[in-house]
């Protein structure tokens, strides 16, 4: 009946509720039995319990002061515990306090009155919000209380901090340890807080610094303003670029003042440029704003302007006189072909179509402007001979020079000179490149099977040095696989990738050049660790004349990746670039893989050579340009051949007949003026002598038929402006044999 799990109050009153029963038991008894020995013997066994129950009632007694004194023993301790904690410490039993330290309740003075034993939590949360000492907390303490309500035993703590005057913070933790009791912890984090805020603001400091030195070093002018147009911030470029005296760009300064002060120095290409409040309308409106202006100082600057986040807005201004130079230069040449052309259908306007009607006079004037147009590619295709025979010459002479004057002061000019040369030689290719793939049916591209490995290790065998040079590490994975397409432009196309790859790549950078195959796909890949180009830049890279925003001025006039995409886009190919700022980048071209029997794989020519050694063979040069003739004899002769030099076939053939022996090679120009031409100088000279003389056809005419006709007569040909490095270990390779007899005459011998 006196379960032993109860209380020791609830045994008593249990065991005092059953002796009571058992007393009025036995005098119902007395009075009702008759027998006086029942009597008795109810009486001793009422007397048996009595004192049992007294036993257990004193047992118990003394169990209750034991626990009583136990329980205050452990009051004190933990009042002893909670006194020593660091921070403040409350426990809620049921949602009423229960016990708290002495920090609890002096954390907030004005409410420590109030913190008494029983005192709800909610009344607590509420009191601590009216608190005059309590600045403001992060969060919602009621909602946090709600959380911890709802949440489990042992759940995750939480914690709201909460500010007090005088700077001082301390983080209230909630968290639920039972069912019926909430623990409330105050902990004083001001020192973190403070310490947080101070590493903070030294964080803010030094970036803050280094953002300013970004800023004043920036190649493009740039200046900030507020909502109401005044100065906020602006680095020296700005100050530069528009010639602004100190006292007018100050910060602080009226954007009106400042273009007042342009107007008077500047033109606008865009007149509302002028009214500043149009200008802050198309800002409020678009969110940015575009113009040019012309500096009385010769720069041209184009500005751009973007609001901000705060309601103001930046200004940038970059130079791009140089572009914009280029640019005039082309136009003002198609203009003069324009006016020729023009004057010349104005002539043929008075003369026949004087009674035209208006609608033919506007079909003419369309064709007029049609053929301007176009006036730029034919002007460079009929020009190409007359602007590379020069080129060649000086070029020829230039690395006479320099040989001769090594050691000498003027080297080193000598070797500037020959670089500026390299740049006109790429730039006058580019071109004429461009001129011969922007032609109406692209005849200039003839697709073959190429095989891709050749072309790679001849990219390699031209760029190496030049590598070496700037300090690059060139690597290159030949691959001997088969694509359909041209082999000279796709030539170009990979040497323009590489060049720009060298170009771009600081010293101690790589330049990796592979093939990967994707099914009937091969894709070229040129890998560099260069300074790479941004993402909107990635876009527009492959258009003439446009260079990425990071590129060093100077550094050409972006039309290598226009050839480039031109001539994939004439074969079929993808070509396209990814590519990380300050990474590297990766060009790709893709292109179809065509099976081809391992015997169709050319011979190369080895470019191991020893430039050192002397050239002892007799070489005939058969030029008609007595500039390049000349500085042909002169680079021959500096590598230690006998040159016999001839502007004809009938001038060649007197030089063989003087002799009395065939030359050990021939080196001939194909136009030698009226209908005379390298290969009939050639071949007059090989049935002259009855030998298979080793010739090879150096011409300013770039067209594939010179190529065809070379290779039925089993002649070499290289373009000029001819490459040294490609023409020394040619020859070499060429006379590496003795001369061999005509098999018959008039027919010419291949030698393999």
């Amino acid at each position: 009946m006196i379960n032993p799990a109860d209380s020791p109050q609830e045994q008593i009153r249990k065991q005092a509720k059953i002796i009571d029963a058992l007393i009025r038991r036995m005098n119902h008894q007395h009075e009702l039995g008759n027998s006086a020995y029942a009597t008795f013997q109810s009486a001793v066994a009422m007397q048996d319990k009595m004192h049992e129950q007294s036993r257990d009632l004193a047992r118990t007694t003394s169990e209750l002061a034991n626990v009583r004194i136990e329980r205050e023993r452990t009051r004190k301790n933990l009042t002893s515990a909670l006194a020593a904690m660091e921070g403040g410490f409350a426990l809620f039993n049921r949602c009423r306090l229960e016990v708290s330290n002495e920090l609890f309740q002096m954390v907030l003075p004005d409410i420590s009155g109030r913190i008494q034993p029983g005192l709800e939590i909610d009344a607590y949360i509420e009191a601590m919000l009216s608190s005059e000492h309590l600045v403001g907390t992060d969060g919602r303490l009621f909602g946090a209380l709600a959380q911890v309500r709802r949440s489990a035993v042992g759940a995750a703590v939480n914690a709201v901090v909460a500010e007090l005057v005088g700077d001082r913070f301390f983080q209230v933790n909630l968290q639920r340890t039972s069912e019926d009791n909430i623990v409330i912890l105050l902990t004083d984090i001001s020192r973190i807080v403070r310490q947080n805020r101070s590493e903070k603001e030294n964080l803010i400091d030094r970036q803050a610094n280094y953002l300013q030195a970004v800023f004043q070093n920036m190649t493009s002018g740039v200046c900030t303003f507020d909502a109401d147009g005044r100065v906020k911030m602006y680095n020296q470029r700005f100050r530069q670029l528009l010639g602004l005296p100190y006292t007018l760009l100050q910060t602080g300064s009226e954007l009106d003042l400042i273009v007042r002060h342009v107007k008077s120095h500047a033109v606008f290409e865009d007149e509302d440029a002028f009214d500043v409040p149009f200008w802050m309308e198309r800002l409020r409106k678009q969110g940015r704003f575009r113009s040019r202006l012309r500096h009385a100082n010769g720069r041209i600057l184009d500005m751009h302007s973007h609001v901000l986040p705060d309601g103001g807005f930046v200004v940038d201004l970059g130079d791009v006189s140089a572009e914009i130079r280029t640019a005039e230069m082309l136009e003002n040449r198609v203009a003069e072909r324009t006016g020729e052309l023009t004057e010349a259908n104005v002539r043929l306007r008075e003369q026949y179509e004087e009674k035209a009607r208006v609608e033919e006079k506007l079909r003419v004037a369309k064709e007029a402007a049609e053929a301007a147009v176009s006036s730029k590619t034919r002007f460079l295709a009929a020009a190409s001979h007359d602007l590379l025979q020069p080129i060649n010459a000086a070029k020829l002479l230039i690395s006479t020079i320099k040989e001769e004057t090594k050691g000498d002061p003027v080297h080193p000019m000598v070797k500037r000179l020959q670089s500026s040369f390299s740049s006109t030689e790429q730039l006058l290719h580019a071109l004429l490149d461009i001129s011969r793939l922007d032609s109406a049916d692209a005849s200039a591209l003839q697709p073959s099977n190429v095989c891709l490995g050749t072309l790679m290790q001849g990219v390699y065998e031209d760029q190496m040095r030049v590598a070496e040079d700037k300090g690059v590490r060139l690597d290159v994975v030949p691959a001997m696989v088969f694509v359909r397409s041209d082999p000279v432009y796709l030539l170009r196309s990979i040497q323009n990738l590489v060049v720009n790859a060298i170009q771009y790549t600081p010293e101690g950078g790589r330049v990796l050049v592979g093939c990967r195959r994707h099914g009937n796909k091969v894709v070229l890949e040129v890998w560099d660790t260069g300074i790479g180009i941004t993402l909107k830049d990635q876009s527009r890279v492959f258009e003439e004349f446009t260079r990425a925003g990071n590129v060093p001025i100077g550094s050409g006039v972006g039309l290598g990746l226009s050839i480039v995409e031109r001539t994939c886009r004439h074969m079929g190919h993808q070509v396209w670039v990814k590519s990380k700022p300050g990474v590297g980048s990766v060009f790709s071209i893709a292109m179809d893989r065509v099976a081809v029997r391992p015997e169709q794989i050319e011979e190369r020519v080895p470019v191991n050579i020893n430039e050192s050694s002397t050239m002892d063979l007799i070489v005939l040069v058969v030029e008609d340009d007595p500039s390049v003739q000349f500085a042909m004899v002169k680079k021959l002769e500096q590598w230690g051949a006998s040159v016999l030099g001839a502007s004809s076939t009938s001038e060649a053939l007197r030089h063989v007949r003087d002799m009395g022996i065939p030359p050990d090679i021939i080196l001939a120009d194909y136009q030698l003026g009226m209908t005379d031409t390298g290969i009939n100088a050639i071949r007059a000279v090989r049935q002259l002598t009855a030998m298979n003389v080793p010739a090879i056809m150096i011409t300013a005419d770039r067209g594939d038929h010179l190529l065809k006709i070379g290779s039925e007569h089993q002649i070499p040909v290289l373009t000029k402006p001819v490459r040294l490095r490609k023409l020394r270990p040619l020859i070499e390779w060429l006379t590496r044999d003795p001369v061999e007899p005509l098999v018959a005459a008039g027919t010419d011998e291949s030698r393999q």
